[in-house]
């Protein structure tokens, strides 16, 4: 029976390379699991739990080689090599996402933007191109795209994310104030900038 590991076991992965890539940066080579968990903000139990769902890391006594777990975990996020992205909806946000120039840093690479009025006057300068909505599969099956960021009004997020799921996408990054319904097979995480400003209002009062 194949092991299910939890999401947000593999969201603290992404934590970890986030302060290996700063110890390495450092010219730090090796770290001890408690050293590298207080960095994260987690225990050092439960860092040692979430490395534990992929396999052995580290040598008792001695820590990890801070090098060889970045590569390690890079490669098992699947960003050891740049991963083909389309984004949906270029209004401001999209548009703001698609100028953002640190995803291809993390190994993520926007091939192209896609929206309702794709020659609609806009104020930035992209560098991939802005295509119509039919375009989507031919391109997907063209350049094997399985990933697609979502920044589409709500009233029709649903309606693009089953078109995205039809075109073989099976992963979203959601950007759209609504929760999606989707199959087993496609992977969802919400990002509700509102929510999250709500949540810092609520620690503020």
């Amino acid at each position: 029976m194949k092991q299910v590991i939890p999401r947000k076991a593999v969201y603290r992965l992404s934590v970890f390379l986030r302060c290996l890539h700063r110890l390495e940066e450092n010219q730090v080579e090796t770290v001890s699991s408690e050293a590298l968990a207080k960095a994260a903000g987690v225990k050092s139990s439960q860092l040692r739990k979430d490395l534990a769902y992929f396999g052995q890391f580290g040598m008792k006594g001695v820590g990890y080689n801070v090098k060889e777990l970045s590569e390690k975990i890079t490669k098992l996020l699947g960003t050891n090599k740049l991963q083909p992205v389309i984004l949906v909806g270029v209004g401001d946000l999209g548009s703001a996402l698609l100028t953002y120039r640190g995803f291809q840093k993390e190994g993520f690479e926007v091939l192209a933007g896609f929206d309702a009025d794709p020659r609609r006057k806009r104020s930035k300068i992209f560098d991939v191109p802005i295509l119509p909505m039919e375009d989507i599969l031919a391109f997907v099956q063209k350049h094997d795209i399985k990933m697609a960021i979502l920044a589409v009004p709500a009233a029709v997020a649903q309606a693009v994310a089953n078109q995205l799921i039809t075109h073989g996408i099976e992963a979203i990054l959601n950007f759209a104030p609504i929760m999606l319904e989707v199959p087993e097979n496609c992977v969802v995480n919400n990002v509700n900038l509102a929510m999250e400003l709500e949540n810092l209002s609520y620690f503020i009062k």
